[in-house]
């Protein structure tokens, strides 16, 4: 057995033996003395041994293990999250180690004092929380988030009795910029709203890596669009408004803004309204929005093309109602006519062509009937007609009787406008997950939608978004919210969907804008005045980010203005 034991524990047993013997020899010779010496010497060749132990097993684990085991710094339950960068690698969100205050008011000496020279130190501690531990018997915290500058001026103090805990904190540097999208994180590391919590495991995750997760937003993209769009809501006197910008051809969202905003720090001073992510949970009756998606049904069917002709000489009466067009041309119209001169008249007699089951098998389609496919958790689901008989038709075809995100909006005009490919929306950098883009209208189909929102930009209602060189196509859309009943003209809706350029291959790269302003208190209310000028300048400003060139187009003369001066606004929809 003893051949078979390896040298240092053959060593360590000789050791022992000899010690043992050592005892035996002073006993036998009636030396107490050396006994005790021999004890001693045992007993600190044990410690030096454990501690010898100990301190080449934490070398050895802290040079050697292997990085995310067990003796690393990757725990699966630790409160650490990765930064949240925009796709640029521009810091969205990071954590920060902030500490906690912690106060023993029985090792305190003088605890009124004390607490006088705490909150001179530190004038945002609650004079009443303060006083509450102090004149308890046991340790207590007072306050949490304290930064490292805020514990050093309490710590030196150097008061007994108060200790700090340090603690996982979320930063978010940019204060209100985008701050609807990001989310929030609580103090246990998890997310809970936005991004911050869409991504949550993946955010942490990359955290335990020593990685930042990024999104697919572009913060120069987010600072127009954010800039612009509060520019347009204080000038049209808003009660709100959205603003969303995307790559068609991925679904990445480039930038997604709603106003008023707010800061993480003063979420609970916010004005009503002001945390509510209107891109993705905010309903709207869109209005003549909704027209390019009629149109598009008609012309994938094959019931229509832009010379078809309707009848818009008079109301189209569908039981006891009538529909009329804002600014009835009272003429026979082609399509393309009803389109630019935004005819309700026509639409809703495209829709009735169509019939209840063609026509929901497109909305279906597009996206229409159910949440976006963006990733954030607060994505609702639109609010849809039960009956779709024909006068619910008529009003689909213009964008009433269905209440949408602009999520939802956006998410259709780019399947429109890529092609006929119907790519989920995604604020993933890259697009989403396992996207499997399918067809859901032709390409002719897409490339005729594509002229058309530039011919009615170029001659029709949507003349304000026209951005020089760049090609802007759009829609406008205007509609008025059901107040005790009956639809206010006092309380409307204006918006305006574009996508830019509209020339080269249906797989160039291209970018859709969507504005909208809920409730513009400045008239006229409609999304040709308070939506369309935003759109442009956001173009405008954005091109260069995008690389997307300036250049004329075939829709302009040889001096560069346009063909046709039409400044119309669209129908009202009603």
């Amino acid at each position: 057995m003893q051949g078979r034991l390896s040298p240092f524990w053959r060593a360590l047993s000789e050791l022992v033996l000899r010690l043992e013997h050592g005892f035996e020899r002073a006993r036998a010779d009636a030396r107490p003395e050396d006994d005790a010496r021999v004890r001693i010497f045992l007993i600190a060749v044990v410690f030096s041994v454990v501690f010898a132990a100990l301190a080449v097993g934490a070398s050895y684990r802290a040079l050697f293990a292997e990085a995310g085991g067990r003796w690393a710094g990757a725990n699966p339950n630790a409160l650490v999250r990765g930064d949240l960068t925009d796709r640029n690698g521009q810091l969205l969100a990071a954590n920060i180690i902030h500490y906690g205050l912690y106060i023993d008011p029985r090792e305190v000496w003088d605890r009124d004092l004390a607490a006088r020279q705490i909150r001179r130190a530190l004038p945002r501690v609650s004079a009443a929380r303060l006083k509450k531990v102090m004149d308890g018997e046991r340790r207590l915290i007072v306050l949490n988030g304290l930064t490292p500058g805020e514990k050093s001026a309490v710590h030196a103090l150097a008061l007994g009795g108060v200790t700090f805990e340090p603690e996982d904190r979320r930063a978010y540097p940019l204060g209100s910029s985008a701050v609807h999208l990001i989310g929030d994180a609580d103090t246990g590391g998890q997310g809970v709203s936005g991004a911050e919590l869409a991504f949550n495991d993946e955010i942490r995750a990359a955290g335990q890596r020593g990685e930042s997760f990024p999104l697919s937003i572009d913060l120069r993209v987010q600072g127009v669009l954010e800039n612009e769009l509060a520019a347009a809501a204080i000038e049209n006197q808003a009660k709100g408004a959205v603003g969303i910008v995307t790559d068609v051809q991925t679904g990445e969202i480039l930038g997604m803004a709603s106003w008023p905003t707010f800061t993480q720090q003063t979420r609970g001073a916010a004005p009503d309204g002001a945390t509510l992510n209107r891109a993705v949970s905010g309903h709207y009756e869109m209005g003549s929005v909704f027209k390019t998606f009629t149109v598009a049904a008609g012309l994938d069917q094959g019931l229509a093309d832009m010379n078809t002709l309707f009848d818009a000489s008079q109301a189209l009466q569908i039981g006891n109602r009538r529909i009329k067009d804002f600014h009835a041309q009272n003429r026979v119209m082609t399509l393309e006519e009803v389109y630019l001169h935004s005819s309700n008249i026509g639409t809703s007699q495209l829709a009735l062509q169509m019939g209840p089951e063609r026509m929901r098998d497109y909305f279906e389609r597009l996206g229409l009937l159910s949440a976006s496919s963006v990733e954030l958790r607060e994505s609702a689901r639109p609010v849809v007609p039960r009956n779709w008989s024909d006068s619910t038709l008529a009003s689909l075809s213009f964008g009433y009787g269905i209440m949408v995100t602009p999520a939802q909006v956006i998410q259709a005009m780019g399947a429109l406008t890529n092609g006929g490919r119907m790519v989920p929306l995604s604020l993933r950098r890259g697009g989403a997950l396992n996207a499997h883009p399918r067809q859901i209208v032709t390409e002719d189909t897409s490339r005729t939608i594509l002229d058309l929102m530039r011919r009615n930009v170029v001659k029709g209602s949507g003349g304000f978004a026209d951005a020089p060189g760049l090609r802007v196509g759009g829609k406008t859309g205007s509609a008025n919210k059901l107040v005790n009943g009956r639809y206010d003209p006092t309380h409307a809706v204006g918006s305006f969907a574009a996508v830019f350029p509209v020339d080269g291959p249906l797989t160039a790269k291209r970018y859709a804008i969507l504005i909208v302003m809920d409730e513009p208190g400045k008239y006229p209310r409609t999304g040709a005045y308070v939506a369309a000028p935003a759109v442009r300048n956001i173009a405008d400003r954005i091109a260069g980010f995008l690389g997307v060139e300036r250049r004329a187009d075939h829709w302009r003369t040889a001096d560069g203005q346009k063909i046709a001066a039409y400044q119309d606004v669209e129908g009202d929809g009603r």
